[in-house]
């Protein structure tokens, strides 16, 4: 799916390639890596963030027959069971502002998971970054595009360059 998606774009002149330190991430650079001649460039700030439930299927109403996560659910909205929204948020738009000012006029690929990907959507959209994860837009091998507007990011494009693959694979979470 990675090799799907770095050949969707063997037309724009990629010049650096930054990857989240998981082992998912890095796999998944690895295409584009090859494809574009670049080292990836480990980046922490555009890690999945840590949470409660790592590691195990969160389930909604299912979850509410734990008592054990019911102190985790208080406050959806920030989330209560792991990294604040806007944590994510300001990382990811952080990293992205410190790449941009550094692709000296070429295109940065950045190999993200899927809620850091979905809050610089949502960020840029100025929609509210709480949300139901269900209804996220981000599947995986995904390409959200963004460009700069004045002192703003704003999202140019989406698409699923591996959407034939989908229907096949198995989404294990980051690791």
């Amino acid at each position: 799916m990675a090799d799907v998606a770095a050949a969707s774009l063997a037309d724009h002149r990629i010049t650096a390639l930054y990857a989240s330190p998981l082992q998912r991430a890095q796999e998944s650079a690895q295409p584009w890596s090859q494809r574009y001649a670049l080292p990836i460039i480990t980046e922490d700030r555009i890690v999945e963030p840590a949470n409660w439930f790592e590691g195990s299927r969160f389930r909604f109403p299912h979850v509410l027959g734990n008592p054990r996560a019911w102190p985790q659910l208080i406050n959806p909205m920030k989330p209560s069971w792991g990294e604040a929204f806007l944590s994510v948020e300001s990382r990811m738009l952080d990293a992205i502002d410190e790449a941009w000012a550094a692709a000296d006029g070429g295109e940065i690929v950045m190999v993200s998971h899927q809620m850091p990907i979905v809050m610089v959507a949502r960020s840029v959209k100025k929609m509210r970054l709480a949300h139901d994860p269900r209804r996220r837009r981000c599947t995986l091998s995904s390409i959200t595009t963004l460009a700069r507007k004045g002192e703003a990011f704003i999202e140019v494009d989406y698409q699923e360059p591996a959407e034939e693959l989908l229907a096949a694979s198995i989404d294990l979470g980051a690791v």
